[in-house]
């Protein structure tokens, strides 16, 4: 008699919270953590904005609140998303057993197959949540609107005209950005710019000496387009350059790490997470994946970011 091997598996509520964890968590911006994830939103969460005018004022005898505090809200509202994934499991077999026997790189993949399988989808999720992240729009199925839809929509933010980014021109392009950065926010410890991929493709190989930034035709240290490897902190003027895969090309925003939010709601009850396998059903060899998640962005005060685009 022929022996059934069932993967079907469901994870509900906080249960599910560690593998949306991973689907959600794991991009770039979010695994680096470069922007302020706040993990346990349920429905909605007030992101409170607070400005004064001068609250310094001549010392009397009385007591003379004339100075101003206007309290202002944003709103961070994740959305609901689903995977509704089917894989055959013979195209996953040879991959998990080789990790089983401990002839894989990947030594930190789970030890079940429902568990592989869960991790293959999670990280397909959390490169989609990268592209969301920064490039989003609600309009289009599966997305939510990012920080450029957002930003773009906020009359406080500090706008840039942008160009096309080559190695030539890429750090007069940064240097603008730069002089547009608040005077109130230049210095903060966490202040960075975000730049998409190709932006800091153009600076490293400006700096290699492939483009016009007066270091001479053999660039940084006289290294030529060795000075960099993967991983290295890059920076400009003083401020780090963070790289955010998900940003469209020839767009930078300059932000307080603690400026950016991300809103999930890891202990959800609305959190699932199901493997079933087919074989019982329909005969088949095929395991259906299943996520239901919530996710979405909101920036704080406008009026600290600059947006180049």
């Amino acid at each position: 008699m022929a022996t059934t091997n069932n993967l079907t598996t469901t994870y509900s509520g906080e249960f599910a919270g560690r593998y949306i964890s991973a689907a959600l968590l794991s991009g770039k911006t979010l695994a680096a953590g470069n922007i302020t994830v706040v993990p346990n939103v349920k429905f909605k969460q007030v992101m409170k904005k607070v400005s004064t005018n001068a609250i310094v004022k001549d010392a009397s005898c009385d007591f003379d609140p004339t100075s101003t505090l206007t309290l202002t809200e944003r709103i961070l509202q994740p959305e609901e998303f689903q995977v509704n994934l089917q894989l055959c499991k013979k195209d996953f077999r040879s991959d998990w057993e080789a990790v089983q026997m401990g002839f894989s790189a990947y030594d930190n993949l789970p030890p079940q197959f429902s568990d592989f399988l869960i991790a293959h989808v999670a990280d397909k999720v959390a490169q989609k949540m990268e592209q969301n992240i920064w490039n989003g729009t609600n309009a289009n199925a599966g997305e939510f609107d990012g920080f450029k839809t957002t930003l773009l929509a906020d009359a406080d933010v500090v706008d840039v005209a942008g160009q096309a980014s080559t190695s030539s021109n890429v750090a007069a392009e940064i240097g603008k950005v730069m002089d547009a950065i608040p005077s109130a926010v230049y210095g903060a410890e966490d202040l960075v710019i975000y730049v998409p991929s190709n932006i800091l493709r153009n600076y490293i190989r400006s700096l290699g000496g492939f483009g016009a930034n007066g270091l001479g035709a053999a660039g940084t240290n006289n290294e030529g387009n060795q000075w960099y490897n993967m991983g290295n902190a890059v920076s400009f003027d003083g401020v780090e350059l963070v790289h955010a895969p998900g940003l469209a090309s020839d767009t930078m925003i300059a932000a307080e790490r603690g400026n950016l939010f991300f809103g999930t709601g890891l202990l959800s009850d609305q959190n699932e997470v199901k493997v079933i396998d087919m074989a019982d059903i329909d005969g088949s060899q095929n395991v259906r994946v299943i996520m239901r998640f919530t996710a979405g962005i909101q920036h704080g005060i406008g009026s600290d970011i600059v947006l180049y685009s």
